[in-house]
């Protein structure tokens, strides 16, 4: 039945369904209906963020999910499902793909990507795994250790791609992974238009998120209001 789901992502929308503690919409009940919405509008999967959240979708939208857990370490900036007890979370959430930070950084405990994702693997070997990368280089290597998917999530957020966008030259970097990787790539970040959308698809991407675009008000809110300052 996973694989089913999983497979009805070819070619299709999913919606970032999260809201931080520090955002308005903060509520796991709050983010069960906007991935109601997201469904009606014709979204296929999901992305969200905490157990808690997860669990409360699987009741409002029967749509494969990619889940992840935002937390802070002070020893690392890494900060998307850093350490086992957030993969742990994710299992007992029954996320059909778990995303986790694929960059070249240390994760808490000064681990690297290599030893974690082998111990990941290795404990649940069942699961399928996203990678949320920032360049070309960490995109390809992710690749080369076996992720299920590879996501283009963190371009721009990191200081090894510092100042690059997603969507720059026609999505250069985005069409470099998908010519060079071997697994499925996943279009993330910054795509924030249907035509974007559209493009990326177009392209090869396996699948494409958006979230702030459709999922976060406030920012929404933002572009209508700043043109009238």
């Amino acid at each position: 039945m996973t694989e089913q789901k999983v497979e009805s992502l070819k070619g299709k929308l999913i919606v970032s369904c999260q809201a931080l503690p520090h955002e308005p919409l903060h509520s796991s009940f709050i983010m069960g209906r906007m991935a109601l919405a997201a469904k009606e509008g014709g979204a296929f999967g999901i992305r969200a963020n905490t157990k808690e959240d997860i669990m409360e979708i699987r009741h409002n939208a029967d749509l494969p999910i990619i889940g992840i857990v935002k937390r802070d370490y002070a020893d690392s900036k890494v900060y998307i499902t850093p350490t086992m007890k957030e993969v742990d979370e994710l299992i007992e959430a029954k996320a059909e793909i778990i995303a986790l930070d694929a960059t070249g950084r240390l994760r808490p405990g000064n681990v690297t990507l290599d030893d974690f994702f082998r111990q990941a693997k290795e404990k649940y070997p069942g699961q399928l795994w996203m990678a949320d990368c920032s360049t070309v280089e960490e995109a390809l290597y992710a690749d080369e250790l076996g992720f299920d998917f590879i996501g283009t999530t963190m371009v721009g957020y990191t200081e090894e791609s510092e100042g690059d966008r997603i969507e720059e030259d026609d999505f250069r970097i985005l069409r470099e992974i998908i010519a060079k990787a071997k697994h499925k790539v996943i279009a993330e970040g910054n795509i924030n238009t249907p035509e974007k959308v559209k493009r990326v698809i177009e392209l090869g991407a396996y699948s494409v998120v958006v979230g702030s675009a459709i999922t976060r008000p406030q920012l929404i809110t933002k572009e209508f209001s700043r043109v009238l300052d």
